[in-house]
């Protein structure tokens, strides 16, 4: 049975006491159990597993934010069970009240369980170790021995053994403590994780993401009006946008023998406030940064130049075609539209191979991802495309319903420099192969409150790992023949083993100072 006095002792944590039952008759003793309960650490952790488990179907599933296309198409070859999945919010997970529900409780759990422990621990930082236990052969370790030297000798010895620790002296006692960091680590751990939880809240309210795909020799401004595909947060304002322009001067791409990619980069040129150009070479996990703005490298492709023109030879289209990869080795697929004709509408339909081979059907494919045989290989249709009917049609896809197949639907495979004359005299040429590089530009409000989380996280979770919170207490009392008793005892939660050792090296000095 543990007396007052070695509970207090031997209480190394910040962690508050558990809270009693209500009594009977009080109205509000089963709010303060909930909020107690709600504001534990175990409720901490278990809502962190589940923000974490309901993350999970955010990278399985297809998000309505990001693509909604394919949330359309998810949804409508999954009947019923899709349509479930919709009205539970499972693509707009991040979005969905659920989600929200179990950020919410985790941030509240979080500062309502660190609150009460940093007032302890700055508490325990400023107050005096504890006095020593009555009983000190209760503790983990104890020593015990007769020394001929006076109590004041003895005490003077034992404080010069425990130099670094934090010792106050009672009478003939000693308490000394050390490890105050630990707890810091852990208190510094939890606050920076609120830190990253009101960062990432920062991000989804006033965060900015978009992509944009930009050809060799061209380039963009930081409009969205220009973007592909934009993400803006919540309540992102678009003139929070930071104004600067890049260009694509060239791509660069190296493959091994056996097609795996070995280097990926883009120069590029940017510029801000009408500044002159400054050059700067784009890599994967190197953006470039202006401002309040990251612009990073995130995929690449090959965007065959060709030149369309009409049956009296005047050139109506005159520039690079995107091509979308399908595979490892760079089979791309790619569509063209002519609707600026003197004769017919036309579209195209193709692939391109940047090393083209073919099996004995006559299908093409692409043996390597380098330009070593590119080809473009078509299939043409004549009529309308079918462009003023008021709906928005994609780039990368063909509406063929009002219209016909040139050549029966054969397909035309073109070299570099080669042309294909159509029926009624227009032509289309293949001159040669540009890339194009896809570029992701993000606004993340929060990135230096984040960064000091992330550091404050790993520095925390060091300081809680690796430092072990102890303490010693030294009781020196004279004895009736001149001579003075020694009880020394120690206590660490962590580590016993170790702390074995370390106290015995203790004892081992505080007898060796008068030896």
């Amino acid at each position: 049975m543990t007396t007052p006095e070695l509970d207090e002792a031997t209480r190394l944590t910040t962690q508050p006491k558990p809270v009693e039952q209500p009594r009977r008759g009080d109205p509000f003793g089963p709010l303060r159990l909930g909020w107690r309960q709600l504001t534990s650490m175990r409720t901490a952790l278990l809502l962190l597993f589940l923000l974490a488990l309901a993350s999970v179907p955010g990278g399985f599933l297809p998000q309505r934010k990001i693509n909604p296309v394919r949330v359309s198409e998810y949804i409508r070859s999954h009947g019923a069970a899709g349509r479930f999945m919709d009205r539970i919010g499972l693509f707009d997970v991040f979005s969905s009240v659920w989600f929200s529900a179990i950020y919410l409780l985790l941030f509240i759990s979080l500062v309502g369980c660190l609150i009460p422990r940093s007032r302890l621990h700055l508490r325990a930082l400023t107050a005096r170790p504890p006095k020593v236990p009555k009983t000190l052969k209760r503790l983990p370790v104890s020593a015990s021995w007769v020394a001929a030297a006076p109590v004041e000798s003895v005490l003077d010895d034992a404080r010069a053994a425990l130099r670094g620790w934090r010792v106050e002296r009672r009478g003939s006692e000693l308490s000394a403590e050390k490890g105050y960091l630990r707890e810091t680590g852990n208190l510094v751990f939890h606050i920076s994780l609120v830190l990253l939880l009101i960062g990432i809240a920062l991000n989804s309210f006033y965060g900015f993401k978009g992509t944009v795909l930009v050809v060799e020799g061209k380039g963009f401004s930081n409009t969205l009006a220009l973007y592909d595909n934009v993400q803006p947060a919540k309540r992102f304002n678009p003139s929070s946008l930071v104004p600067f322009t890049v260009g694509l001067t060239q791509f660069h791409a190296t493959y091994g023998d056996d097609g795996k990619a070995l280097t990926f980069d883009a120069d590029i040129t940017w510029s801000r406030d009408g500044k002159p150009s400054k050059a700067y070479d784009l890599r994967v996990n190197h953006p470039l940064v202006v401002g309040n703005a990251k612009t990073y490298l995130i995929g690449h492709g090959y965007a065959p130049h060709i030149v369309f023109r009409d049956v009296d030879g005047t050139v109506v289209d005159d520039s690079a075609v995107p091509c979308l990869p399908q595979d490892p080795q760079f089979l791309s697929t790619c569509v063209i539209k002519e609707p600026s004709t003197k004769a017919t509408q036309f579209g195209f339909r193709g692939v391109f191979t940047p090393t083209t081979v073919s099996d004995a059907a006559q299908r093409v494919g692409s043996s390597y991802p380098g330009l070593r045989r590119p080809a473009l290989t078509l299939v043409a249709f004549a009529g309308d495309l079918s462009l003023d009917g008021g709906t928005p049609q994609s780039v990368y896809s063909l509406d063929t319903t009002a219209m016909k197949a040139v050549d029966k639907g054969q397909a035309h495979a073109l070299q570099p420099g080669q042309t294909w004359v159509l029926p009624d005299g227009a032509s289309l040429t293949y001159v040669d192969t540009l890339q194009w590089a896809n570029l992701q530009v993000t606004q993340d409000p929060s990135r230096r409150l984040m960064l000091v989380a992330a550091i404050g996280i790993v520095g925390g979770l060091l300081l809680s790992l690796f430092i072990r919170r102890r303490r010693v207490w030294v009781r020196a009392g004279e004895g009736a023949d001149g001579t003075t008793t020694v009880e020394v005892g120690g206590l660490s939660r962590t580590d016993p083993e170790r702390f074995a050792s370390e106290f015995a090296e203790l004892v081992t000095d505080i007898r060796r100072e008068r030896a």
